[in-house]
């Protein structure tokens, strides 16, 4: 140093911000995403149209979906964006939320940053703030009977409010479609809880009718048609063999030459390999009968059906096709996984080890025109614990909509039979928990008591967002829900709907699982102290194309 010479520790072009400089910026990267996602939140909530760089056009007001579309730079941001993917993950709705309470409980934490309060301090604060808003949200939820269909309704719906669908007719449509398809699905643990596995509730779409022509069935439909034009088109009464194996005679796993010096060699290796596709069928058939027999139908009034995740020889195809076979080639893994769960079958790897008992049941298999398309549907399966949802739509952007929002009503309705507790929602238990949060900000000494009243700044300002998108005077419903939360109105909330303040959401059916609730707490809150914790971004130097150029000649 003496002799000037300079200490080079970061390569040449790496850029370096430190200090509260990286703070304010990373603290402003996730300000702005949460100003993106303010104004769609809630039922009154607008949508957002996002086009890539394909040109292809999506419109949507899911978080999720809008943050996974939008190509976000900034790595500040790009953490918000992994926030909301975990909340879609974990319980699968609250994601706009979880954005927007974290962008909120940073802009507080800026405000104390600069009164000079250290982050650690924030930090700190924002801990005790979650683990206090936690134990006070487990007492205002409210226990609920996880048979009251009318209840899961009421909380479905609640889901789908802030939807493109959420109204009318299709609404009721698609609320009724996902109570019953979660409640099909839904094994009890034995504790008074259930677990739903939502990979078995299979979401197909086909474009054409309109959302209130979709519908449940009680088993599976495949995107698929019959093999063969000889086969039959409707199979009642249905045994189903599920095949993780090709009906084709299996080539040489070593390369092989063989010499044929005659027309008759020729021949005696077609019919040999005829002969093997034959015995395929027969054990097929056979295996069918024998399980058929037990059942004590006869074979004339059953029907077989063979599906595959592999090919079907066109031979075979024949073969099936004289015995009055219907069969469905190329099914993905994943929905033979979900025949299993429909018909009580099981997947066979090979048709050697094929068994009466492996072979499942349904009362109608039948290939039907949706659309401009044939599917198979496999419907009347005894105790089905897979079933399919068919959304139709007029085009594509509504039936991707229609599929994102009743993933998010599958998901609440999940979480309420995984945990049967309900919190009022409209903003009511954000408000509750800020009433309370600033009473146990006075029992704590220090910098750490105006954290955890930022915090509850921050929780207020959902509802001030929600009174604001439904025409309200945002300050005025806030105050107004202040007074009736101090009077002991725990559930009072804002209607957005009607535009006005509700003493009771319960009462208008505005409820949410305490598990979403949960999770938007805790989600926010972690990302906004993962963020407060940074104070130095060093980003490498981009690669231009003009040195890949270069290396590329060099090369």
């Amino acid at each position: 140093m003496a002799l000037g010479v300079p200490v080079l520790v970061l390569k040449e072009g790496t850029q370096r911000v430190y200090g509260r400089e990286a703070l304010r910026n990373n603290i402003l990267a996730a300000k702005v995403l949460a100003e993106v996602l303010k104004s769609s939140l809630g039922p009154r909530g607008l949508d957002k149209m996002l086009v890539d760089s394909f040109g292809d056009v999506t419109i949507t007001n899911d978080g999720a979906t809008i943050l996974k579309e939008m190509e976000i730079q900034h790595p500040a941001a790009k953490l918000l964006v992994e926030v909301a993917k975990a909340q879609d993950a974990e319980v699968g709705d609250g994601t706009t939320s979880a954005v927007v309470l974290s962008g909120m409980l940073l802009d507080k934490a800026e405000n104390l940053l600069d009164e000079n309060i250290h982050p650690t301090t924030i930090i700190e604060g924002y801990k005790k703030a979650l683990d206090f808003a936690l134990k006070e949200l487990s007492k205002i939820g409210i226990k609920v009977d996880i048979n009251d269909r009318q209840l899961l309704k009421r909380i479905a719906s609640t889901s789908l409010y802030s939807k493109y669908v959420g109204s009318g007719a299709t609404m009721d449509k698609l609320t009724d479609m996902a109570v019953e398809a979660v409640l099909r699905v839904a094994e009890p643990k034995g504790d008074g809880t259930y677990e739903v596995r939502l990979d078995r509730i299979k979401i197909e779409k086909k474009k054409g009718g309109s959302l209130l022509d979709s519908q449940l069935i009680e088993g599976i439909v495949l995107d698929k048609e019959v093999v063969h034009p000889g086969m039959p088109r409707r199979v009642e009464n249905a045994y189903i063999v599920l095949l993780d194996a090709p009906l084709e005679v299996e080539k040489p796993e070593i390369t092989a030459k063989i010499n044929i010096t005659s027309p008759e060699q020729i021949k005696a290796f077609l019919d040999e390999e005829a002969r093997l596709l034959r015995e395929m069928v027969e054990k097929i058939y056979s295996v069918a009968v024998e399980r058929m027999k037990k059942d004590g139908l006869e074979p004339g009034k059953a029907g077989i059906v063979v599906i595959t995740q592999k090919g079907i020889d066109e031979v075979a195809q024949h073969f099936l096709a004289k015995k009055g076979i219907m069969a469905v080639r190329r099914v993905k893994r994943s929905d033979l996984e979900k025949l299993e769960y429909a018909t009580g079958g099981k997947i066979v790897s090979s048709l050697r080890d094929l068994k009466p008992e492996d072979l499942g049941f349904a009362k109608l298999v039948e290939e039907r025109k949706v659309g401009n398309d044939k599917m198979v549907f496999i419907e009347g399966c005894p105790n089905p614990k897979a079933v399919t949802i068919l959304i139709r739509g007029a085009n594509d952007m509504v039936l991707d909509e229609a599929e994102r929002s009743l993933n998010d009503a599958l998901h609440v309705l999940r979480n309420v039979l995984r945990k049967p507790m309900i919190v009022p929602g409209g903003g009511a238990v954000e408000v509750e928990l800020a009433l309370r949060l600033r009473k146990f900000a006075e029992s704590l000494g220090g910098k750490e008591q105006l954290a955890v009243e930022a915090y509850a700044d921050a929780l207020e300002e959902i509802p001030m967002i929600l009174a604001e998108s439904a025409g309200m005077d945002a300050l005025q419903a806030l105050m107004d829900l202040r007074r009736l939360h101090a009077e002991g109105k725990t559930f009072a909330g804002i209607d957005a709907i009607n535009a006005k303040i509700e003493e009771d959401m319960t009462k208008i059916n505005v409820i949410e699982p305490i598990l979403v609730k949960e999770q938007v707490l805790k989600s926010a809150t972690e990302a906004a102290t993962t963020i407060l914790k940074i104070d130095d971004v060093i980003a490498a130097a981009p690669k231009t194309e003009e040195k890949k150029g270069k290396k590329g000649k060099e090369e």
